[in-house]
């Protein structure tokens, strides 16, 4: 047996042992606490310094501070524009380590429209500033990737644009602080960011698909015929919806830059022209209202100019015979357009333009509205030749609402860019009697079947329009060598649904339009292109068993004996 003795002053350093281990153990956790609290104050004040940096000392721009935008949508709810969380880029001069030629250079190589002098010039400023406000988050992993750690890539609200271009004079845009400039988004404005109401989309009377198609006949054909500019829009009649409206040459919402700022006045509302024989039928439409008109067969001397007052009315092709209120529309008579005005006189005639609303800014929701150019004394001269569009200027807005009411039952209603819910149209007021309505009609049909319109003239679509080809005012005069070119129209014309108007700002004749000028070689096609083109959209099936009944008034026109190939040559 073996017996073990216990030593005591071994026992006694055992116990020293574990209480200097328990106070080591002890210390290092104080030391590891004190790290952590030391790690966390100065994670802290990081997070508080860029914090602040970003809310006190750069602020270029108070978007931060701007509550979100609500969506802006078409009448299918295609968005058209909506606020997305995305990156910006801005750097601090100061914190730049690495060479700024350099960086500069390679900044230019990831955005190519911005210049490496200009990005140098920003690396080399006193104060943060933004090197991009929009950058897509490829652009942003490059820059990372460079290593620069003057550089920061805060994320902002900002506003885009999915579709582009497209109705960008109806949407406009907004400001670096997240303000509308223009269009609907200035319109809009105060809904679009009250918290209360940007949950639900504001929903546009546009239909994108509509938009689309307008616009691409517009730059065809402005292309084609070398015009200056170009402008269409397409209105319902019944509500006064725009369903399209379009301005040319257009430009992208989401990439603003100085040389595209021309390109924002908005030629259908805010531009004013003289549109000359556009105007004739809304004189007929006055004259049948007041009963100076009451026989259409009734024929005026045509045959030589007016001589009045200084000046001489004529046609620009003479038919060298008197003419009936129907020869009067299909050729595109001034002459006898001004003897029926002048039996209407300047009271009625100037009471019917103050009803369409031509002697104030069109109505519509957008604040790019233009004030028409109204005659100062309207005398006799200006009456007969206010009749056939000249000595006044309105938009092609004016034009459409007013022919809107001259085929709708005769109700002019102002247009509106908000989609309408059934039933819930403005009430308008009467311009012209119902059946004055019902008369103008057939004769714009005629015009388009037998007239100056034929070219506008789509199978099955029952269209009825006018020409207008005006000389622009210039000093001393009219410019004979510069012309506005419209084509106002409706269809179907035996149950009229929409207005469209095609405006072509100085055309130059070309070979696809026999190097002529006027509407009804330049911009009735484009009616023609566009109506084909929507009208299935917008719910109108073409169909060539229909048609408006005009039986009592084609015996009204007489046609000289020609061969089956001849083809009207008329100016408007």
């Amino acid at each position: 047996m073996t017996t073990l003795l216990a030593n005591s002053k071994k026992v006694q350093f055992s116990g020293k042992a574990k209480e200097i281990t328990a106070s080591a153990h002890f210390r290092l956790m104080i030391l590891l606490l004190v790290f952590l609290a030391a790690f966390t104050i100065i994670i802290g004040r990081l997070v508080s310094l860029t914090i602040l940096e970003d809310a006190v000392p750069f602020r270029p721009s108070t978007s931060a501070f701007i509550p979100p935008r609500g969506d802006i949508v078409d009448r299918n709810g295609v968005p058209l524009a909506r606020t997305m969380r995305g990156y910006a880029v801005r750097v601090v001069p100061a914190r730049v380590l690495g060479d700024k030629d350099v960086l500069a250079r390679q900044l230019s190589s990831i955005f190519p429209d911005t210049s490496a002098s200009v990005f140098l010039e920003k690396l080399s400023g006193s104060h943060p500033t933004y090197l991009r406000r929009r950058a897509l988050p490829e652009q942003v992993k490059q820059i990372h990737a460079l290593g620069e750690i003057g550089i920061e890539f805060p994320r902002e609200d900002e506003r885009l644009y999915p579709q582009r271009g497209l109705a960008a004079h109806v949407l406009g845009y907004v400001d670096a602080d997240g303000k509308g400039v223009m269009g609907m988004e200035r319109a809009l404005n105060g809904r679009l960011v009250d918290k209360n109401l940007r949950a639900t989309p504001s929903t546009l009377s546009i239909d994108s698909r509509v938009q689309a198609a307008l616009e691409s006949e517009l730059q065809d054909a402005m292309l084609m015929t070398e015009a200056r500019g170009a402008a269409g829009i397409i209105l319902d009649v019944e509500t006064g919806e725009v369903m399209a409206l379009a301005s040319l040459p257009m430009f992208d919402p989401n990439k603003i830059r100085r040389a595209s700022m021309k390109h924002q006045n908005n030629e259908v509302t805010q531009s004013v022209f003289e549109l000359g024989s556009t105007f004739k039928p809304l004189t007929i439409a006055a004259a049948l209202d007041a009963g100076t008109v009451t026989d259409l067969a009734v024929r005026y001397n045509a045959m030589e100019p007016i001589k009045i007052g200084g000046f001489t009315i004529k046609d620009d092709h003479s038919q060298g015979r008197y003419l009936n209120v129907p020869e009067t529309l299909v050729h595109s008579s001034n002459i006898v357009t001004a003897r029926i005005a002048d039996n209407l006189g300047q009271e009625a005639m100037e009471n019917m333009f103050r009803r369409l609303g031509f002697d104030e800014r069109p109505h519509i929701e957008l604040f790019e509205r233009g004030r028409p150019l109204w005659p100062r004394n309207w005398g006799r001269v200006t009456n007969m030749t206010v009749a056939y569009g000249h000595g006044i200027a309105v938009t092609p807005l004016h034009l459409a609402s007013a022919y809107a009411a001259m085929v709708n039952g005769g109700i002019w209603r102002p247009a509106t860019l908000l989609k309408v819910e059934p039933g819930k149209e403005a009430k308008g007021r009467r311009v012209f009697k119902a059946a004055t309505s019902a008369r103008m009609r057939q004769l714009l049909r005629m015009i388009v079947s037998d007239g100056t319109g034929r070219k506008a003239d789509a199978p099955g679509f029952r269209i009825g329009g006018k020409t207008g080809s005006a000389e622009k005012p210039s000093e001393g005069g009219y410019n004979k060598t510069s012309l506005v070119s419209t084509f106002a129209a409706a269809f179907p014309m035996d149950n009229p649904r929409f207005i469209v108007i095609a405006m072509l700002d100085e055309p130059k004749g070309t070979a696809e339009t026999s190097f002529q000028r006027t509407a009804g070689w330049t911009t009735a096609p484009v009616v023609r292109k566009v109506v084909s083109r929507v009208g299935p959209m917008l719910g109108v099936i073409p169909d060539e068993h229909r048609d408006v009944d005009v039986s009592e008034l084609t015996p009204l026109l007489w046609k000289p004996k020609t061969t089956s190939n001849e083809q009207s040559n008329e100016t408007e």
